[in-house]
């Protein structure tokens, strides 16, 4: 029969147990791909984990527990914390090889549960971030689709007579929207019109047809050039000013506000805003179109010789009621667009300082790019019904 082991014996047994057992954990690189090698008993913050390395993590995020011998809550909130940068960058986060338990903690608070097939790692990662980008993408047109259709309801409960929105509000978007934007639309009108009469005038020179400069600068400006400037300098002063304004109020939670107290946000904040560029936008491009042809007199008179009489006299020939139309009907939808844009990134916004910022960037980005996508979709049919 074995004699029992001393204390001294025992002692040395568990100290060994413990050094085996000790927390352990590294960040090892396998290509593209990064795993978090777990081992030890992870209890009661024994240990921090390690920062992963800075570096683009292309591929998966796995996490290898083979050796892990025991854990608790604190390394779940460790591992999320370590983790979820990379999920929510769209890396594949393969959760698979952690004891069930502690798998389903972070599948639930990275709102990723684990796939329940088993392909490939790569494959797998690449099919989820193409249906991540997919949802995303529908998400995001849903949401715009559902606030036109909330604006549209509001018009009509206006035409109706029944929106909360005051007319004094109108009145004060147009003033802030129209009078407030005079000035730098002149002065960017004025510019590119010299720009564009300029090097015209340059090109119409070498012909000797300086005649037809007030034919450019007139046709060019009145259909084209004034409407993109003024839907342009007003994504960046108005679409900017309204993607601010809502979104600090919806931060401050004023929007939850109106609708706790039966006010509709949309009639209250969003239809005013729209109206007032719809109002304005016609008046600011017609505004615009006379900077340009302003300046191209100054050119044609100052520079290439053409008489005072003459250029006016070309202009009048040159501009017609289809010219006309053309212009207003581009500027005042720019002039919606840019509203729209500015209004959907304010009520989409979130409630800091950071997001607000985000929303108001975003609302000019998508103002100039719906802008320029009608812009070139006008073109095409107008030219084909040949107006």
């Amino acid at each position: 029969m074995r004699d029992a082991p001393s204390g001294d014996a025992v002692s040395d047994t568990m100290e060994v147990n413990d050094e085996t057992h000790a927390p352990d954990a590294r960040w090892l690189s396998q290509g593209d791909d990064w795993v978090l090698e777990l081992s030890g008993a992870w209890r009661e913050h024994s240990a921090p984990l390690p920062e992963l390395p800075a570096t683009e993590v292309v591929g998966a995020v796995r996490v290898h527990a083979d050796g892990l011998r025991s854990w608790d809550a604190p390394l779940a909130s460790a591992l999320w914390h370590q983790i979820e940068p990379f999920a929510r960058r769209g890396a594949d986060v393969d959760l698979q090889a952690l004891p069930e338990g502690l798998q389903q903690i972070l599948a639930l608070a990275l709102d990723t549960p684990p796939p329940a097939t088993a392909a490939p790692a790569a494959t797998r990662g690449r099919v989820a971030r193409l249906g991540a980008r997919v949802t995303a993408w529908w998400a995001l047109r849903r949401k715009t689709l559902t606030f036109f259709g909330e604006v549209l309801l509001s018009l009509g409960r206006w035409l109706r007579g029944r929106s909360d929105m005051r007319a004094s509000d109108l009145a004060w978007q147009i003033e802030q929207t129209g009078p407030r934007s005079l000035p730098i639309v002149a002065l960017v009108c004025f510019l590119v019109g010299l720009i564009v009469a300029y090097m015209g005038a340059a090109q119409l020179q070498r012909f000797g047809a300086q005649n037809y400069i007030a034919d450019l600068v007139t046709v060019g400006v009145v259909r084209e050039v004034a409407a993109l400037l003024v839907g342009i300098v007003l994504a960046g002063r108005v679409g900017a000013a309204f993607a601010a304004q809502i979104g600090s109020m919806r931060a401050n939670e004023e929007v939850d506000a109106l609708a706790t107290m039966g006010v509709n946000p949309v009639d209250f904040l969003v239809l005013p805003r729209v109206l007032a560029l719809l109002i304005v936008g016609p008046m600011l491009t017609a505004f615009g179109a006379l900077v340009g042809m302003a300046v191209g007199w100054l050119v044609a008179v100052g520079i290439y010789g053409v008489t005072p009489l003459e250029y006016v006299y070309a202009s009048a020939q040159a501009i017609t009621l289809p010219h006309v139309v053309v212009g207003l009907i581009k500027g005042t939808t720019y002039s919606v667009l840019v509203a729209l844009a500015g209004c959907l990134q304010g009520m989409a916004a979130g409630r800091s300082a950071q997001a607000v910022g985000d929303a108001t960037t975003a609302s000019v980005v998508q103002a100039i790019v719906w802008i320029v996508v009608v812009a070139s979709a006008l073109t095409v049919v107008f030219q084909r019904l040949d107006f």
